[in-house]
């Protein structure tokens, strides 16, 4: 390929902003780049239980539609680490390969390289540098071997990606506890909850849809925090800010979005079949939280509120929802979550008017 059409590439790859096109686009560049049989960027993701998988982020064949893993795949069903040698001898060693391909593949060569991939959102978290993103592979089918030449554009193509990605991560993210941002919320809320139009909806997502699965928004709000700062100062509000960012991420799937709306105001979206499902979650973090002995302040507890999107939704028309429960949950005693739903039914709130009209941001 010419260097125009490498070029063309990566301006479409680095106007993308959100991070599972910009891996379906770089498998679909890099297939087109090397005229590969097979393109594919694979991550490491671990499970609940701490074991590490191989996640599809973006496969692209020629003639076909691209696919990859959907987001909310239950991860302990994806292939192990170990399952993958080849790929495992790369991210350890940060090498090419370039290998004969066997049976069942169409005879011709394979090609890993090494890729940095995503920000691990709990970076922050953590002082070991090993752990501060998820590492990735890119594989490539083709019918002859990569020259040396074809390597170092790649290489040049992932590391304009790899830098994407970064920005993206300083603008998107929280400075404090690496969560998404309040200026990500609009563009996430509406990725996630509208209907797909892009005409391109896989087989997986339809197989959920028909499951029932929705999408469910929450509230959390750090009960007496300003107590918190006004006691033990700023630098323990931050650090319990931080461990309550830990304990989010501990407590729901890694396909879920956590936000830090600032100071002690959080918001997660999550995808559950109904709202009893949502509202464990929700419960199970709430019980966390006032379990967990926070340093020096010791005991911290969060109320929370919980709403459904729905399909007409606002991003404000479902947070407004789900803030009236959590100031109702403050009303009654706080350390609760209630669901805005039952306290309609109840009669204690009422259906705002207008409530699409006004925007959050």
């Amino acid at each position: 390929m010419t260097i125009d059409g490498v070029m063309e590439h990566l301006v479409r790859l680095t106007s993308l902003h959100d991070r599972e096109q910009v891996d379906l686009a770089l498998a679909r560049a890099l297939g087109a780049i090397c005229q590969a049989r097979a393109a594919g960027v694979h991550r490491v993701q671990p499970d609940r239980q701490g074991v590490m998988r191989w996640m599809s982020c973006g496969v692209s064949r020629p003639g076909e539609l691209l696919s990859s893993d959907p987001p909310w795949v239950d991860l302990s069903e994806l292939p192990g680490l170990d399952d993958f040698p080849l790929r495992q001898d790369v991210i350890t060693d940060l090498t090419v390969v370039q290998v004969p391909t066997h049976p069942p593949l169409t005879p011709g060569w394979l090609t890993v390289m090494p890729f940095k991939g995503h920000a691990d959102e709990t970076r922050h978290l953590t002082s070991d540098s090993s752990l501060m993103r998820h590492p990735g592979v890119i594989e490539l089918e083709t019918a002859h071997p990569l020259s040396v030449g074809d390597i170092m554009t790649l290489q040049t193509v992932l590391q304009v990606v790899e830098n994407h990605l970064r920005l993206l991560d300083s603008s998107q993210r929280d400075a404090l506890t690496g969560l998404l941002n309040r200026q990500t919320f609009d563009t996430t809320f509406l990725a996630a909850s509208l209907p797909n139009t892009a005409g391109a909806i896989s087989d997986e997502a339809e197989r959920r849809r028909g499951m029932g699965d929705l999408w469910w928004l929450g509230v959390i709000d750090i009960d007496h925090f300003k107590q918190v700062n006004d006691r033990f100062g700023h630098l323990i509000g931050d650090e319990v800010l931080v461990l309550l960012a830990r304990l989010m991420h501990q407590t729901f799937r890694h396909h879920d979005r956590l936000f830090r709306f600032g100071g002690e105001e959080f918001v997660v979206m999550l995808r559950c079949a109904d709202e009893a499902s949502a509202m464990v979650a929700f419960e199970r973090l709430r019980a966390r939280v006032a379990e967990y002995p926070f340093p020096q302040v010791k005991r911290v507890t969060v109320s929370a509120g919980v709403t459904q999107v729905q399909r007409s939704d606002s991003p404000s028309a479902a947070f407004s929802r789900a803030d009236d429960a959590v100031y109702q949950a403050k009303h009654q005693g706080r350390d609760r979550v209630l669901s805005h739903a039952a306290l309609l039914a109840a009669g204690v709130v009422t259906v705002a008017k207008h409530e699409g009209d006004v925007e959050l941001f």
